[in-house]
């Protein structure tokens, strides 16, 4: 209740008072396991964290929309009565701007807004505040205008925002879980499919631990789309020997070894990590679904060697933080988590261990590398919502 105190008096202060204003909220998340596999029509195993966008809105009775972040103290303004484009001074921007456009795509009439929002999802750090930003966008909006899209068909259009608005080339999975996460529950999905199951998360005296390395990414201009590029020339190849192959998907690693000669082995070692990464999330589920904690904690080791070596999307100072975890007493699995290149670790980790997980780790990761991580014990939460 005190963030939509909050959020009301900043909203006051920019659009003059906080009458009839309407509050949602959208988590970010992170992925236990399932990493560059989402846009490999693969599968992935998120949970949603208590960390979140929180956005406020009214109508206008005119077709300006105006949106202020709080935590930037910007405003931006345009009119729905021209096209909505996207603005390379104020990039935050793009996001709502985005869903907005989407939205304008599928055939929603939108009218007039204000909008101002903040978030406690630390940017950069892989724990997809993009994702909640549109999702919290989207939640808000429909509510404000009354139209009844239904959740499934949300998350594809705050995909679409991202994709081909905003031009990061994302998978399904960040927009998925901020949608359709629940508490206490991680969320195993078939990306391909969209058919889910939500899995009890019942990790006894173990909890999720996440680590800012301090390192930002960003997305949009990194190798990400070069990596979505190499897996699809690794598809076409496959493809050729075996139709059946309609993405990494569908290939094993007998069809990839087979494939091998005609490959670059850059395209070799990305469609390897894919491949084995999908077999690691079913592994983890049925671990999982089993209580057995300690294969679900090497199943994380091996994911971050596969990033690391395979799909070559760490950078030194998260394999620091991996390789301190990895030695820490209490920690069972860690790897890093995100699109890479930067961002946060996830680390299985006994609940008695956790401070001296912090004890331990954080001073040799700053005498090493001068940066300050950030952890986070997270819980699993609930998805999007209306907070008033």
């Amino acid at each position: 209740m005190d963030r939509i105190i909050s959020l009301k008096q900043a909203f006051s202060q920019v659009f003059g008072d906080g009458d009839g204003l309407t509050v949602a909220r959208a988590p970010g998340r992170v992925n236990l396991i399932g990493e560059h596999t989402d846009y490999n029509d693969g599968f992935v195993f998120p949970m949603a964290i208590n960390m979140d966008i929180v956005i406020g809105g009214r109508k206008r009775p005119d077709q300006l929309v105006r949106i202020h972040s709080i935590d930037y103290q910007r405003t931006v303004e345009f009119s729905l009565a021209q096209p909505i484009t996207n603005d390379d001074e104020e990039s935050w921007s793009n996001y709502p701007r985005g869903v907005l456009w989407a939205m304008q795509e599928a055939g929603v009439h939108l009218s007039g807004m204000e909008l101002a929002f903040f978030g406690t999802i630390p940017q950069g750090s892989g724990l997809s505040s993009s994702a909640a930003l549109e999702v919290a966008t989207a939640v808000l909006v429909q509510r404000l205008i009354g139209s009844t899209i239904p959740r499934p068909e949300l998350v594809l259009l705050c995909q679409k925002a991202e994709n081909d608005f905003v031009g990061m080339k994302c998978g399904i999975m960040d927009q998925f879980i901020s949608v359709l996460g629940q508490k206490d529950h991680a969320l195993f999905v078939d990306c391909r499919t969209l058919a889910y199951e939500r899995i009890p998360l019942e990790l006894g005296d173990y909890r999720i631990l996440v680590c800012h390395s301090g390192v930002k990414h960003s997305l949009v201009d990194s190798e990400y789309n070069r990596r979505r590029q190499e897996c699809e020339t690794g598809v076409a190849i496959l493809a050729a020997k075996y139709p059946a192959v309609k993405a990494l998907r569908d290939a094993d690693l007998a069809m990839l070894s087979a494939c091998q000669d005609r490959m670059d082995p850059v395209v070799y070692e990305r469609c390897h990590h894919v491949i084995t990464e999908n077999a690691r999330v079913l592994k983890s589920i049925k671990a999982l679904k089993a209580g057995d904690l300690v294969t679900f904690g090497q199943l994380l080791n091996q994911s971050h060697a596969s990033l690391r070596d395979d799909y070559e999307v760490s950078c030194p100072e998260v394999d620091l933080l991996v390789e301190l975890a990895q030695e820490s007493h209490g920690v069972l699995g860690a790897r890093i988590t995100g699109g890479g290149f930067g961002g946060c670790t996830v680390n299985l980790i006994h609940v008695d261990a956790v401070e001296a997980f912090k004890e331990r780790v954080v001073p040799a990761y700053r005498e090493k590398t001068g940066l300050e991580a950030q952890v986070y014990v997270s819980t699993a939460a609930n998805g999007a919502e209306i907070l008033n």
